[in-house]
């Protein structure tokens, strides 16, 4: 009788579900239901009999749907589904899987704005942000599309008569991706458009708290995938939290697994898919620092510094934690810098206008309050920010800092903090910058502001940043998608979107051809009796 009851009263408050106005076009708008329970798992059909799971708007704290999830069973089912949808996929001439990709991108291209507002609603990004990234989504599969006719393998010359070395790529199987909040479209669109046009299968487990951003893309890619009698487990998805992620790391079905998360869990990533010989590509930390040099063109330093710091509230991976300016022009530019802030206003980010949104939930409040309590109780000046706004939902103000030490070992300078927290110091070369900069675990994206020509070669040169994205009078955030993109050291060595990040999605073979009337043995080898 209990069980009956709470399973009426589950009922009921699906029912019962009630929305804004703005929450319902835009759900509706994408074929989310607007009432009940959302499905979050996919594998060629629509399910989900696992926990429930709520997206929640930052901006207000409304509850936009309750998910669905998968449960150990369905969850085992997609990953066999994935695999059987692969050994059919992968057959498929690499130009047709490219006209594939052109189909997914015109479809994604046509509800760019929706889906940008719903990356606004639940993530909490502002619009020309969420907006951009759908098109970040459009623009790797504008790339997949050509790269599926030059994915080429090499010829090598033999050192034996009549013989030839071909190396060849081929599939390598299912690609498991487990994204962020952060990005919770873009991401899965650089490993989709790269697994697909490599002829794999992928199985996408997005981040908990934005299940509706995967739900709608996939929908959209199911479409497509249907209307060209593709298995849709060839574009599998499965909601859900820890245990899910674990699941696909574990699974040996499992080829390559994409991970875009924390260090601490990064770590574990690593770890569990290495231990099966698996292939992993990790995003992790970032840690970036801007560099500015005395003849930096302040006008294009300063605006820069600042979307790097505050752009997506500071939660990009790629966003500016760290800023070294140069003696002679720091009070300047900070003076600038601390203007710019001066002038920020926090918004709702569906408003045209709004350049500060919330940050994405209550733990990412925790982290910004933990780090300026530190910043206080260690006596750093704060030249902005350092509290909360008074308002609802989780807005948080931007903050300048100037840490009493600059010793990079300092755990304030060596540990991530994943919110809108600058902080800053003062150097007198460009040798002392550099080693800062090099001095912290991480080593994601790094920008050297300045206009000589010395500089720029030492900074992109082997005494110079060791991340894995090197700027020169380009913030540290904002990448492009025709280079890899990824970072060094415990930022996790991956490598995605463009560039020749192709060749991680694929398994390579050296194949020796003879073509001769002999079989003469390689090194002059001689085994004749």
């Amino acid at each position: 009788m209990i069980v009956s009851r709470r399973v009426l009263l589950r009922g009921a408050l699906a029912s019962t579900r009630s929305l804004s106005s703005r929450a319902s076009n835009v759900l509706s708008a994408l074929d989310i239901p607007t009432a009940g329970e959302v499905c979050g798992v996919y594998d060629g059909e629509w399910k989900g009999t696992g926990d429930l799971v709520s997206s929640v708007c930052p901006t207000t704290g409304e509850v936009l749907a309750r998910v669905k999830t998968a449960s150990p069973e369905e969850l085992h089912t997609a990953l066999d589904k994935a695999r059987e949808a692969y050994t059919v996929f992968r057959n498929v001439p690499a130009p047709r899987r490219g006209e594939l990709l052109r189909q997914i991108r015109e479809a994604l291209a046509a509800k760019r704005v929706e889906l940008g507002t719903l990356i606004s609603l639940e993530m909490g990004k502002i619009k020309t942000e969420g907006v951009g990234e759908v098109q970040e989504f459009v623009d790797i599969c504008d790339y997949a599309v050509g790269l599926s006719r030059m994915m080429n393998g090499r010829v090598v010359a033999s050192e034996r008569p009549g013989h030839s070395i071909l190396e060849v790529p081929n599939p390598l199987g299912v690609v498991g991706v487990l994204s962020a909040f952060n990005f919770p479209v873009a991401v899965y669109g650089w490993n989709l458009s790269l697994a697909l046009a490599t002829g794999n299968a992928t199985i996408w487990k997005p981040s908990p708290t934005t299940p509706l951003c995967a739900i709608a893309v996939t929908t959209i890619i199911a479409k497509v995938l249907e209307k060209n009698g593709v298995p849709g487990a060839v574009a599998g998805l499965v909601t859900g939290g820890k245990g899910a992620g674990a699941a696909i790391t574990e699974s040996r079905d499992v080829d390559l697994v994409s991970f875009t998360g924390s260090e601490h869990v990064g770590r574990i990533v690593g770890k569990t898919v290495q231990s099966r010989f698996g292939k992993v590509i990790l995003e992790l930390g970032g840690n970036n620092a801007a560099i500015v040099m005395p003849d930096a063109d302040l006008s294009m330093a300063v605006p820069s510094v600042f979307f790097g710091a505050i752009g997506t509230a500071g939660q990009r991976c790629t966003s500016t934690r760290r800023l070294y300016l140069h003696r002679d022009i720091a009070d300047e530019f900070l003076d600038r810098l601390q203007k710019l802030y001066a002038g920020l206003k926090p918004g709702d980010p569906l408003e045209e206008g709004t350049l500060l949104g919330p940050v994405h939930s209550a733990a990412a409040i925790d982290v910004y309050e933990t780090s300026v309590r530190y910043l206080k109780d260690t006596d750093a000046q704060i030249f902005a920010g350092g509290a909360r706004y008074e308002r609802v939902g989780n807005f948080v103000q931007p903050t300048i800092a100037m840490p009493k030490s600059a010793d990079p070992s300092d755990a304030l300078w060596q540990t991530e903090c994943f919110a809108p927290i600058l902080n800053c110091a003062v150097f007198d070369d460009l040798a002392e910058a550099i080693r800062w900069n090099n001095a912290v675990p991480q080593g994601l994206s790094s920008s050297l502001w300045t206009r000589d020509l010395r500089n720029v070669g030492t900074w992109i040169g082997p005494s110079g940043s060791d991340t894995g994205i090197v700027n020169v009078n380009v913030g540290t955030s904002g990448a492009e998608i025709g280079a890899a993109f990824g970072g060094n050291k415990s930022t996790g060595w991956g490598r995605e979107s463009g560039g020749d990040a192709w060749k991680q999605y694929v398994r390579w073979s050296a194949c020796t051809i003879n073509f001769s009337d002999s079989a003469p043995l390689a090194q002059g080898v001689d085994f004749s009796s």
